[in-house]
C-alpha cells in the first residue's frame, strides 16, 4: 500500500496527547511507521513536504520529522504542470500548500493521502469527484480496514 502523509501527520506525536483523538492518531501514525519499516506499506514524500518541514522553527521537531522522511521509498518532485493542478485545487478552497500536497499525492499514484486536517477532509468530501486520490484522516484509514 502506497501512502502520502500530510505534514500534520508527521507532527502529530509532538501535539498534546491529552486529547483522545490526538493520542489515537499518534498511535496510528506510529503503527504506520512500523508497517513502513517492515516494507508492508510504501511511504512517499515530496519536495513540498521537505520544504514545509524545513520552515519549522522548532529545530528538534524539524530534525525528527526529517528522520521519518528517511523511511520513504520515493520522493516526488514538483513540476510546472503540478503548479497548474494545485492552482485549480486552490480555487476549490484548499490552501496553497495543501493543494500542492494533494497534487503531488495524486501524481505519486499513492493509494491514500492521509491527513489530520479536518478542513482538507471536508473539502475533499465536498469535491470528491474532482480529487484523484482517496483522502482520509488517520481514524478513517483504520476504519477502512487498511491496518
Amino acid at each position: 500500500m502506497r501512502l502520502y502523509l500530510d505534514l500534520c501527520v508527521y507532527n502529530r506525536p509532538f501535539d498534546s496527547q491529552k486529547q483522545e483523538r490526538v493520542a489515537l492518531e499518534t498511535s496510528i501514525f506510529i503503527y504506520i511507521l512500523e508497517m513502513v519499516e517492515k516494507d508492508l506499506y510504501t511511504l512517499i514524500i515530496s519536495d513540498a513536504l521537505i520544504y514545509e518541514n524545513d520552515k519549522n522553527p522548532d529545530i528538534q521537531r524539524r530534525i525528527r520529522v526529517s528522520s521519518y522522511f528517511e523511511l520513504a521509498k520515493e520522493i516526488i518532485k514538483t513540476e510546472e504542470s503540478d503548479i497548474n493542478r494545485a492552482e485549480y485545487l486552490e480555487i476549490l478552497g484548499f490552501s496553497g500548500i495543501d493543494a500542492l500536497h494533494i497534487t503531488l499525492a495524486e501524481k505519486s499514484n499513492a493509494d491514500f493521502f492521509i491527513t489530520c486536517d479536518d478542513n482538507i477532509i471536508n473539502l475533499s468530501k465536498k469535491h470528491r469527484k474532482l480529487i484523484k486520490i482517496n483522502i482520509l484522516n488517520l481514524i478513517e484509514f483504520v476504519g477502512r480496514g487498511a491496518i
